[in-house]
């Protein structure tokens, strides 16, 4: 269910990243996922997973032209099945998410990339096709390295029978409110297509303080 708040709608995610509800793309915290970590009684101290603390909204969304259903895709195209980022030798495999209720969550595996269905596409011509994973703060994690990636970079995103290439524009470490007011700019949904990586960075001790971003476009 999405609720709406005025001419918005709010949805949650686990990562710090956002999504598009019915005329609006909103964020909200939600508790982190389950802690990646040795088994019970080792005596080493569990992972610690990434979720975010803060709230805010962003720029509204193309209507849908096909279908009034929110969770269904804003733009055709193959779904994506992996993320390959070369320069961090990840090849990690994605999977589509949706929202459970007003929550979004990625994957519990942090080896596991989720893309926000309802958003764009890879490839799309419109809109942030938005991808997002957990950070473990002790390893293990598909996007612990994130922010080690370069401009000009490349990214590919496998689909299945073919796959869609970018290149590396940006790399972005955001406060938890600076990302709130740079939200409708990073990740809007009426803009030119793009790919959005998000994950959370800045582990204190007991929790995340920051949001990498990296943007890339269709090369």
């Amino acid at each position: 269910m999405i609720r709406p708040i005025g001419p918005v709608a709010t949805l949650v995610v686990a990562t710090g990243a956002v999504l598009a509800g019915l005329g609006g793309l909103g964020l909200v915290s939600t508790a982190p996922a389950p802690a990646q970590g040795p088994g019970e009684g080792s005596g080493e101290v569990a992972a610690q997973v990434s979720a975010p603390d803060r709230s805010f909204r962003v720029g509204a969304r193309p209507r849908l032209e096909t279908s009034a259903d929110p969770e269904s895709p804003q733009t055709p195209g193959r779904p994506p099945e992996r993320l390959v980022l070369p320069s961090l030798a990840v090849d990690a495999p994605v999977v589509p998410i949706a929202a459970q209720g007003e929550v979004l969550v990625p994957p519990a595996d942090p080896q596991v990339i989720g893309w926000w269905a309802a958003g764009a596409a890879p490839g799309a011509s419109t809109g942030t096709t938005l991808v997002t994973g957990h950070t473990v703060s002790t390893g293990g994690g598909a996007l612990d390295d994130l922010e080690e990636v370069r401009p000009g970079d490349p990214v590919t995103v496998g689909t299945g029978a073919d796959t869609v290439d970018y290149v590396v524009r940006r790399v972005e470490e955001f406060s938890k409110g600076e990302l709130a007011r740079r939200a409708e700019e990073l990740f809007r949904q009426d803009g030119p297509g793009r790919l959005a990586i998000v994950t959370c960075e800045d582990w204190d001790g007991s929790q995340y303080l920051s949001n990498v971003v990296v943007t890339a476009v269709p090369r």
